[in-house]
C-alpha cells in the first residue's frame, strides 16, 4: 500500500486540524478537499464499545463536555459538541465514529488509523478496527499505527496483510523504539517526534528496508528540512502549507540542477 504514496507523502495530522476542529468529519472531509495525499486520525473505544475518533483520553479540551471516552456511551457522546471550542461556524459537530469516516472517506483517501489504547493494551479496539477495515473493504486503503506494541502485533495477526507503523515517543521515552529493540514490533514504518529525528536516523531506517514518517511538521523550516532529509511522510496540522512548501522546495531543486 505505502507504494501508492508520494514521497513525502502529506499526512493531515487529525485531518485538517489547523483548519477544523481536529478529529471530525469537518477536518478529515477538508483535508481530502486540500488534496493531502492521506488522513491521520485517532481511534479509541467509548463504554458500550464503538470505535470514536478522539484524540484524548478525555472529551475536556476538544467538546463542550467532560468525562473520560471509555465511561461515556456513544449516545452520550453525540450529544457533545466537537466544534464550537475551534470556532463558531464549526457548532454542531460532533465525535465520530470510525464507522462514520470510513463512510465518508473511506475510498476517497489513504487512512493511518491510530490505535489509542495504551492505557488498556488488552482491550477490543484492534478487533474492533479490523472487522471496520473488512466491512468496509478497505485493506488497501488504511494502516495502523500506535505507541502501543501489543496493539500493533495483535492488528498485525487479525490483517497481516495491511502495513503497521510503529509511533516513538519523543526523547528518552521513545529511544527505545527508535534503537533496534523497536524492531520487536512487526513495522513498516516508524514514526518518530520531529524533535528525534536526524538525517542519519531516517538514512538508518531507509538501509534496513524501513520507511520513516515523522510527527508533527507546522513550519515551512521543518517541513523543508525534513524534505531534503529525503523523509518519507510528514504528518501537518496544516496540509496547505506544507503543499506549498514541498512545491517551493522541488522548483527549487529543479532550477539547480539546470
Amino acid at each position: 500500500m505505502f507504494e501508492q504514496l508520494p514521497r513525502p507523502t502529506i499526512f493531515a495530522h487529525r485531518g485538517s486540524s489547523a483548519h477544523a476542529p481536529e478529529n471530525t468529519l469537518a477536518a478529515i472531509e477538508l483535508a481530502v478537499r486540500q488534496n493531502a495525499d492521506a488522513i491521520e486520525l485517532d481511534a479509541m473505544l467509548c463504554a458500550d464499545g464503538h470505535v470514536v475518533v478522539c484524540h484524548d483520553n478525555t472529551v475536556d479540551r476538544t467538546t463542550d463536555g467532560t468525562g473520560s471516552v471509555n465511561k461515556l456511551s456513544l449516545d452520550a457522546l453525540k450529544e457533545l459538541d466537537a466544534g464550537c471550542y475551534f470556532d463558531e461556524s464549526f457548532c454542531g459537530e460532533r465525535v465520530p465514529t470510525l464507522n462514520e469516516v470510513f463512510e465518508a472517506v473511506g475510498q476517497k483517501t489513504i487512512i493511518n488509523v491510530e490505535l489509542k489504547n495504551d492505557s488498556t493494551p488488552t482491550d477490543s479496539l484492534p478487533k474492533k478496527v479490523a472487522e471496520l477495515v473488512k466491512k468496509h473493504g478497505l485493506s488497501e486503503r488504511v494502516f495502523f499505527s500506535s505507541f502501543n506494541p501489543i496493539a500493533l502485533r495483535r492488528i498485525k495477526k487479525l490483517i497481516p496483510e495491511i502495513p503497521v507503523g510503529l509511533l516513538a515517543l519523543p526523547g528518552f521515552a521513545g529511544a527505545w523504539a527508535r534503537s533496534v529493540w523497536g524492531r520487536w514490533v512487526p513495522y513498516q514504518a516508524l514514526h518518530p517526534s520531529i524533535q528525534d529525528t536526524t538525517r542519519q536516523l531516517i538514512q538508518r531506517q531507509h538501509r534496513l528496508g524501513y520507511r520513516v514518517h515523522v510527527y508533527t511538521a507546522n513550519h515551512p523550516q521543518e517541513i523543508a528540512r525534513l524534505y531534503r532529509w529525503d523523509v518519507d511522510g510528514i504528518f501537518t496540522d496544516d496540509p496547505l502549507l506544507a503543499r506549498r512548501t514541498i512545491e517551493s522546495e522541488e522548483r527549487t531543486a529543479e532550477a539547480s540542477s539546470t
